[in-house]
């Protein structure tokens, strides 16, 4: 006979999980993720495709193959298969992360670049972070002395 309660902690934890936000948010990506690649897809291979077959005088994209021997080669699946992608990611990244990343400068989220000189330790001449002896005072600084200091 199970444990009872075992089985209710591990709900409650299975419960906890699924409710948490970021699984939610995952699934929620996932399935917008699912129809939008349907909607690119349905856009190559019935708008790009047939324009691309047409320039090499076939009637369906897929008919573009070439053999050696006794293999076929369809590369026209394969040019299918690279618009797909690259139209994909054109979207992502001027829909999704060029309006974020602007969104985040605007409300000063911008990460802060790591600075190129640094105080020596000794006589506190600014000096670049990439040197290893100061050039003022002949001080050898270590492997990563701008960050100690």
């Amino acid at each position: 006979m199970p444990n009872l309660s075992r089985t209710r902690s591990v709900l409650k934890e299975f419960r906890s999980f699924a409710l948490r936000a970021n699984a939610i948010d995952l699934a929620i990506g996932v399935t917008i993720g699912a129809a939008f690649n349907g909607l690119v897809q349905s856009l190559v291979s019935g708008l790009f495709t047939p324009l691309i077959a047409a320039v090499f005088g076939q009637k369906q994209f897929v008919n573009l193959v070439f053999r050696i021997h006794n293999s076929q080669f369809t590369y026209g699946e394969v040019i299918n298969s690279l618009i797909s992608l690259i139209a994909i990611a054109a979207t992502i990244f001027f829909l999704v992360v060029k309006p974020l990343n602007s969104l985040r400068r605007a409300l000063g989220m911008e990460a802060a670049e790591p600075p190129q000189k640094a105080p020596c330790p000794a006589c506190l001449t600014e000096i670049p972070v990439a040197a290893r002896r100061c050039a003022q005072c002949t001080e050898v600084l270590g492997e990563n002395w701008s960050v100690a200091s």
